[in-house]
């Protein structure tokens, strides 16, 4: 597929998606790839994905997307996502009482994704990372065509993120780089909006209650923004959520950007390959497809 038939595509079909029986998946799908197949659904989410992390690397495109992995600036303040991803800080939480520092960029980093591949091989942490976004963004924008890969991730964002404790302007600046990819395609603005809506309501708050996002997996803590910069989410259950702590730099070469080679530890190692749950009382949020899309891309 050209990338100018993709961006004419989407610029088509810029009636909101809500006001259609369809899907968002489904509707841009068939607008751009014609045939609505599980195939096509995951290209289209591999080139909306791949253009969140890395930035714009289709021509043409209607505006420029930086990507979550450069440094920004968010209503003035600065951002550096990056050490989150290359191992540059002890953040994931893989079981243990801290985070510990993974390079999510272990097999060729942006070199794949510009090919529209999620890394070089099959066994890498980027291609865990990258595979499980795709699925998180089809599950929830509708892409349930026969062939496309269920999310095979863990539920809660929240213990996912646990040992970042984000700020508001770190989750409002990947937010912000998911309309601009949108946009870049030709996503309609009202599209858009209801995405941007939905992603601060459920993850831009502290102490949301449990809320279903993958249906499959029952009510999780979702919540991801967690320090005092972050807004109080109605109905909030802070006592579900553990304390917070400020991530600790894996070392001096990776806070500055650079390429962690393995898993690294900050702290203590971590005792488990998966992030330990929490627990609360569950609160169901409306699915509507634009809602659903609400939680896709945190999925990490």
């Amino acid at each position: 597929m050209r990338p100018s038939t993709f961006v004419a595509g989407l610029a088509a079909v810029a009636a909101p998606a809500l006001a259609q029986n369809m899907s968002i998946c489904d509707k841009y799908t068939t607008a751009l790839l014609k045939e609505n197949t599980g195939a096509n659904q995951l290209t289209l989410l591999t080139l909306l994905v791949n253009t969140v992390v890395i930035g714009n690397y289709t021509t043409p495109n209607m505006n420029a997307v930086p990507g979550i992995l450069a440094k920004g600036n968010y209503m003035g303040t600065e951002v550096n996502l990056l050490p989150y991803f290359n191992g540059g800080l002890a953040s994931s939480n893989r079981g243990g009482a801290s985070g510990v520092a993974i390079n999510f960029l272990d097999d060729g980093g942006a070199a794949p994704l510009m090919k529209n591949l999620p890394s070089t091989g099959t066994s890498s942490n980027q291609y865990k990372l990258m595979t499980h976004l795709y699925q998180y963004f089809g599950a929830l924008l509708g892409c349930s065509a026969t062939g496309f890969p269920s999310y095979a991730g863990f539920g809660s964002q929240a213990a996912v993120h646990r040992f970042m404790d984000l700020s508001a302007a770190e989750v409002g600046y990947f937010i912000q780089q998911v309309a601009l990819a949108a946009s870049s395609f030709g996503v309609s603005q009202d599209d858009i909006a209801v995405v941007g809506k939905a992603l601060n309501t459920i993850f831009n708050v502290r102490c949301a209650p449990p809320t279903v996002v993958i249906p499959a997996q029952g009510a999780q803590l979702q919540s991801i923004c967690q320090d005092e910069t972050c807004l109080l989410a109605p109905m909030a259950t802070c006592a579900a959520y553990p304390a917070t702590m400020k991530p600790a730099k894996a070392n001096d070469t990776m806070a500055a950007g650079g390429a962690a080679n393995s898993t690294k530890t900050g702290a203590p190692a971590a005792t488990s390959s998966k992030p330990a749950a929490f627990s609360g009382a569950a609160v169901k949020i409306g699915a509507g497809a634009a809602g659903l899309l609400a939680a896709a891309v945190l999925a990490l």
